[in-house]
């Protein structure tokens, strides 16, 4: 089987003051390449901190990870960021553009920070903006598009790089409910073209978009 993330039995832990707070227990769950993965969770479940670890943000206090053939357990920071560069399209619920910018400026970001010829950032860009519907706003600033305009970009920009997985954290809790059904779509219509999607939601109705929900409660998993 052709796994895209292999995590297996990770566990993360915080301290506070004297005491260590578990958030999660021995966590284990495969991704098959090409799927649609929401994972599922109450505030305080857990899921942002296995965000963070799946998104090379954080790292495991134990157990084994493997994103795409790399294995991630016991890397540092300078090594994390590099494996976020090159293998995680992130896309937050609050946008993240960058307002002094174009639109296409801010799709070509990720591909300028690799030091790709401006040219060459630019067609790329241009390319993921015709694909989320937006090659006609190319030229527009951040403020001069709606939420789910704001979203697209945001879409284009982490599919620029051509990464191993697209990581979403609540793609649609700053919309409404039409147009995070609209953005959920766009994201079904990229699984069908092969990009591997993991979705961190706390909302049933939007989780089950996907191909499969992996719930988290307590820092454990159930699938």
């Amino acid at each position: 089987m052709n796994y895209i993330i292999d995590i297996s039995n990770i566990n993360k832990s915080y301290s506070l003051g004297e005491e260590k707070l578990h958030v999660l227990k021995d966590v284990s769950f495969k991704v098959t390449k090409g799927e649609f993965i929401s994972i599922l969770g109450p505030s305080g479940s857990g899921k942002s901190t296995l965000m963070n670890i799946i998104g090379c943000m954080d790292n495991l206090d134990d157990g084994s990870y493997n994103l795409d053939g790399k294995d991630i357990a016991g890397l540092g920071d300078e090594a994390l960021a590099l494996v976020r560069n090159e293998k995680i399209g992130f896309i937050f619920q609050k946008y993240h553009l960058i307002p002094k910018y174009s639109v296409i400026q801010n799709v070509m970001i990720p591909l300028l920070i690799r030091g790709v010829d401006r040219q060459i950032a630019r067609e790329k860009a241009t390319e993921k903006l015709r694909l989320v519907g937006l090659e006609d706003r190319l030229k527009h600033k951040p403020n001069e598009l709606s939420g789910g305009q704001q979203q697209r970009v945001a879409i284009a920009r982490a599919l620029v790089s051509n990464p191993a997985i697209l990581l979403a954290d609540e793609p649609t809790g700053a919309l409404d409910s039409q147009t995070g059904k609209e953005v959920l779509a766009l994201f079904k219509e990229l699984k069908d073209q092969g990009n591997t999607i993991i979705m961190i939601t706390h909302d049933k109705s939007v989780a089950n978009y996907g191909d499969r929900i992996i719930s988290i409660i307590d820092g454990n998993i159930r699938i």
